[in-house]
């Protein structure tokens, strides 16, 4: 839900027209570096993984080489949302998602208070970081990448991986290693700058055209909804217009590329706003920037899609989305 209305006609004609000259820049100026919570190794994009985990994530996605806490942080958001009660229909529990003949044999007491509980992550964050060093150790005579060798391990096991000399040929196991790899991008503080969407101006256009719209909770912008979109039907829409599948909601989209800072924004990154700055799951709005501190949402019941500035106390971050990390995201989480 959004707050601040830009209500006169005049307002909105104007941003129309600068709208148009800052998309003209996207494919000219790209992010510089971004910043991030440091350690060794690949470090987490501030706000990736809901505060609560943060340290752990960061602490123990150090724990080997073939692993790093960007990665780590995939891997628990493939596995689970970072949801610490998710229960899968094939048994796996918790956070890491560990079944339980796994967990009896490689659960470990990460927080030392006695216990291996599968459905704390203080236990279950480190159980999965030192099952996935384990299963680095086991196929580190293997040629190939090492951490995708130990993700495969992860999937399919060992003895596969070792027997095909690398990532098995297996469907399920290559789109794993793929998923997570990819999605790494979205968790980790880039070193290097972060080009801007090709079809960011076209993200845009399509979002310009439904100025005005009412806003319709739920709403994908079809026929029998009158064309009328809520806050991430807008963005799944326009991108959608451009070739690029985004999930349904708000807190997945924000996993959908990487994460430039306030001040590196270009138009077509999706901004996103939330009652809890310190949990990327607890995202409850998103619009897409168009330059000038100004976004255009779908902001609430009542509203019609407008231009909204983005610089608010409930901002919490960004997303220059990507094919591949988009393509990358869990259809549920």
């Amino acid at each position: 839900m959004r707050k601040v209305w830009i209500g006169a006609t005049a307002a909105v004609a104007a941003a129309v027209g600068f709208v148009m000259v800052l998309v003209a820049g996207v494919y000219i100026v790209a992010g510089t570096m971004l910043g991030g919570l440091g350690g060794v190794g690949k470090a987490l994009a501030e706000g990736a993984v809901p505060a609560a985990y943060q340290t752990l994530v960061q602490k123990w996605g150090n724990l080997c080489p073939a692993l790093n806490p960007a990665l780590l942080a995939a891997q628990l958001y493939q596995e689970s949302g970072f949801n610490p009660r998710a229960k899968s229909p094939a048994k796996a529990e918790g956070i890491a998602q560990f079944i339980p003949g796994t967990w009896a044999t490689h659960g470990i007491d990460g927080d030392g208070d006695g216990d291996r509980d599968v459905w704390d992550p203080n236990d279950a964050i480190p159980s999965a970081a030192s099952y996935d060093c384990e299963l680095a150790s086991y196929v580190q005579d293997v040629p190939g990448d090492r951490t995708k060798n130990m993700l495969a391990a992860y999937n399919a096991g060992a003895y596969a991986v070792i027997k095909y000399g690398g990532v098995p040929p297996y469907k399920e196991t290559r789109n794993y290693v793929r998923i997570i790899t990819t999605l790494e991008d979205s968790f980790a503080a880039p070193v290097n700058r972060v080009d801007p969407s090709k079809q960011a101006a076209g993200a845009i256009y399509f979002a310009q055209k439904k100025l005005g719209t009412p806003y319709l909770w739920g709403g994908n912008g079809t026929p029998d909804q009158d064309g009328r979109f809520d806050c991430s039907g807008l963005t799944k829409a326009a991108y959608d217009s451009v070739g690029i599948d985004l999930p349904r909601v708000a807190n997945d989209q924000y996993n959908a590329g990487p994460h430039p800072r306030r001040e590196e924004l270009l138009p077509g990154d999706l901004v996103f706003f939330s009652d809890d700055l310190t949990d990327s799951r607890a995202i409850r709005h998103v619009g897409i920037y168009v330059g000038g501190g100004y976004m255009i949402d779908a902001p609430r019941p009542g509203a019609v899609i407008r231009f909204d500035p983005i610089d608010t106390p409930d901002w919490f971050g960004a997303t220059r989305v990507t094919e591949d990390g988009a393509k990358a995201l869990p259809t549920t989480v």
